[in-house]
This record gives C-alpha cells, structure tokens and sequence, in this order.
C-alpha cells in the first residue's frame, strides 16, 4: 500500500505561541512529529506550512516541506495545495497528520490509509476508540462518532450518541455494559483527488452548529469510514502543560 503523509502547520496558537517550533528534547516538535511518521510505511511524508521558519526548521533536519498560502481557512484546504504542489494523482492516498502530535503511533497512521485502501468508494476515512468513562461521554469537548454495519460514519457529534434512553432513565452514573460509544481520533485519510473535490464544497449547517469540519462531507453525501483503534492514543500539544508532559515523557525515555 502506498501513501503520502502531509503534516499541516502553522505558527498561529492562541494557547501555545509559535507551537511546532516548541523545543522538545532539542528538536522543534513539527520535526518530532515528522519522524513519528516516519515510521509508518509511507512513501513519503511532507510537510506543508505557510512559514519560513517552520520550513527553515524542517529543512534543517534534513526533512520535506512545500510553502503554501497563508489564507487557507483550514488545515483541509492547506492539504489540497500541497497535494497540486506535489502532484500527487487522484487516487494517491493522502493522510493528514496534525503538527501537534509528537507522540502519534505510526500504526495508527498506517491502520487509517488502510482502512481507505480497503474500499475503493470510500474518498475518506479517520478513526476512533471506545469511550470507557460516562464522563468523557458526557463532555461536548470529546467527540463522537456512530458508525453503521459497514463501519462508515453516519454522524459525528458533541453530544452523547448514541443515547442509551432506557439504562439512562434511571442511572447516568456509568455506561451500561451494553453500550460502546466510540471517541472520534483527529487523523483524516483522503484520496487526493477527494481533497480537490472538498475545496469547492460549500460549508454545511450542521458543521457550523457542531463546530465539526468532517460534518461537511456526510453533508453532502459522501462516506467516511472509520478504523477501531485498539486503545486511546496519546494525547497531543494545545497548552504549555501538554508541552511539558511531552518533554518529561521524552526525557524519561532518552528520546
């Protein structure tokens, strides 16, 4: 199976200023993350920024950047110029990696181009693992995914889906035993000519309710499948306290 890894980023960080430069153990965490996706089975990752100094400092380790625009309204749309800049055919498979985890398993990256590999009708698919807490069920901040026979997604959502009515009719104070609910995993399969169709598609109310990218294209009729991870994977960068769990957990293992 071929595929190409892009990683999106850029400096713009409300929590975290000048992210992906963050010094982890003596490298810059985008180029971290690149070498975690180097060890997936990848022909070829790349990066794609809008900054020089994010590209300065990926070339500098010895890695692959395209520049691309500063007015991309998402990571999504960066990804389609860099897919044209490296022209890339339609049916290449292209899997987004986000610049915020260095700590990703290269087989969670692998299991994903995979599982789009695997039907050729599908132009999408991303992940998801079971929620084991009615907490993390009932945060709006952990997303949920509910997926049909086929393991394709038929809706993503904030809310707790699917609602257990009658278990939770008298006891919400853990999932009954009966109920798996999955937590979507941010990481996105596309095949390329997918992500050219994606540019003109129009944004759709219920992402704009949701506050779900991905929502766009149940929208507009096209399929997400979803690959079942076996466990949660490791949390990525968004504040200064991420950013210092990381570097312990590196430090610690001498990486």
């Amino acid at each position: 199976m071929n595929y190409t890894v892009i990683i999106p980023a850029r400096l713009k960080s409300t929590r975290l200023p000048d992210k992906p430069l963050a010094d982890i153990g003596g490298k810059p965490m985008i180029v971290r993350v690149v070498e975690q996706a180097l060890q997936a089975n990848a022909k070829m990752v790349v990066v794609a920024t809008d900054d020089m100094r994010i590209q300065d400092a990926v070339a500098l380790a010895g890695y692959a950047c395209v520049l691309t625009r500063a007015d991309h309204p998402s990571g999504t749309d960066r990804l389609a110029e860099a897919v044209d800049r490296l022209g890339l055919a339609d049916d290449e498979i292209v899997v987004n990696v986000q610049g915020d985890e260095p700590l990703i398993d290269p087989a969670l990256i692998d299991a994903v181009a995979a599982t789009l590999a695997a039907d050729p009708a599908l132009p999408m698919a991303t992940a998801s693992h079971a929620i084991g807490s009615v907490t993390d069920f009932l945060n709006p901040n952990v997303v949920k995914v509910v997926t049909g026979a086929t393991g394709r997604a038929l809706y993503f959502s904030r809310a707790p889906i699917p609602w257990p009515r009658d278990a939770f009719a008298g006891d919400r104070s853990a999932l009954p035993l009966d109920v798996v609910p999955q937590r979507h995993i941010g990481i996105y399969a596309y095949r390329a000519g997918f992500l050219r169709t994606y540019r003109d598609l129009s944004p759709s109310p219920l992402e704009g309710i949701e506050a779900l990218e991905q929502l766009r294209v149940l929208w507009h009729g096209y399929g997400i499948g979803v690959h079942v991870a076996a466990h949660a994977p490791a949390a990525g960068v968004d504040t200064p306290e991420d950013l210092e769990r990381v570097r312990q957990l590196l430090a610690q293992q001498n990486y």
